[in-house]
């Protein structure tokens, strides 16, 4: 187990019941419960090996594409989104199929990667990334197809695919999104909206009537130390959701925002030095490369997502409905963030298992005189 991803989550859960406190308090008695039913899920994760992520990849993308298949005919919106089709609603359930994508995705070209190297295979790895990305980008899900893509580039680099080939790969499936595009955006006029608005957002802004422009003022209320959960603030649209970053900083001030940072950093930083010490095991073997590249999906599935939440917070992307990342009211993103820590957790366990033994002929480190 790593002390610092588990601070780090510790550190998001209690960020995340803050922010929803300041919202809702009731509903701290259904955020809180499942908080801590996603830490005892990473707990479980991390006890599996890696070698058990990479042989179950397969069958969990698998899954995952035959759900988000089946929210193109079962799938529902929201009272926001009525015209979209993102959940899966079984009464006693619902979940988004798409978060649930991301994690396969990952376990799939890790998987895939670590059996088959990457020598020759960079057709196979894009049709995955594009078949995964497809379905979730005609939900529509824009954001979330946005990053999914992102991260299948991410793990490719990962994994060892040279630069050249990915930009290459990139500009190819670029050209051939530019008739795409104008038939995508024609038939989901919300995403023109939503880049107008933003883009016309001083209009709004000095009536500080806009979303963004509420958040900023909380934000800018919240001060250094905060207001504390029960201080009074006006209610916006997402503000324990997308914006919960602005009910943070407005019970927590600067000082819950730090803190919120500095734990997306620790996770960066583990799953950096999971990479770092596995370029140094030799032999390299397919399970100890496959758990470098889970390592570092995993981190991009959760720091990646967090970073758009905090750009849409801070005005400078504009919405898309994509939450903060173990912090925001919601189980679905919880769910699969959590064990995407637990595989963090699985891959640095099984990276430091395999580093050689320093032998007893290697001269001791000189000690600084400083």
């Amino acid at each position: 187990m790593s002390v610092q991803l588990l601070i780090a989550q510790v550190l998001l859960i209690s960020m995340g019941l803050i922010g929803v406190a300041a919202v809702d308090p009731a509903k701290i008695f259904d955020h809180g419960p499942k908080a801590l039913l996603a830490l005892g899920l990473t707990l479980l994760a991390a006890r599996l090996r890696p070698r058990a992520f990479l042989q179950l990849g397969p069958w969990v993308w698998g899954a995952t594409l035959v759900l988000l298949v089946l929210v193109h005919f079962i799938g529902v919106g929201t009272a926001e989104s009525s015209g979209t089709r993102r959940w899966l609603d079984f009464g006693v359930i619902r979940f988004q199929p798409s978060e649930m994508a991301k994690l396969g995705l990952v376990m799939m070209l890790a998987s895939f990667f670590a059996r088959r190297g990457v020598q020759n295979k960079l057709i196979s790895a894009t049709g995955m990334i594009v078949l995964t990305t497809g379905l979730v980008f005609w939900e529509p899900d824009l954001g979330s197809s946005v990053l999914m893509f992102s991260l299948g580039i991410i793990l490719m680099y990962a994994a060892g695919v040279r630069i050249s080939n990915i930009s290459g790969f990139m500009l190819a499936l670029g050209l051939l999104a530019i008739p795409v595009a104008g038939i995508y955006v024609e038939r989901n006029p919300y995403i023109m909206e939503r880049l107008t608005g933003f883009q016309s957002r001083e209009d709004v802004a000095k009536q500080g009537l806009d979303q963004i422009g509420l958040a900023h003022r909380d934000l800018r209320m919240g001060g250094v130390i905060g207001q504390g959960p029960d201080g009074p603030r006006y209610e916006y649209f997402g503000e324990h959701t997308d914006m919960i970053v602005a009910s943070i900083g407005f019970s927590s001030g600067l000082l819950g925002v730090a803190m919120l940072l500095f734990a997306y950093w620790l996770i960066v930083a583990t799953a950096l030095d999971v990479a770092h010490l596995a370029s140094r095991v030799r032999p390299m073997t397919p399970e100890i490369h496959g758990a470098s590249v889970l390592a570092i999906g995993a981190m991009f599935m959760i720091v990646g997502q967090a970073f758009v939440n905090l750009c849409v917070a801070a005005g400078i992307f504009p919405v898309t409905g994509v939450p903060l990342p173990l912090v925001s009211y919601g189980f679905s993103s919880m769910l699969t963030m959590s064990i995407a820590l637990g595989v963090i957790h699985s891959a640095m366990r099984e990276v430091r298992r395999a580093l050689p033994e320093p032998s007893e002929t290697d001269p001791p480190v000189a000690l600084s005189a400083d």
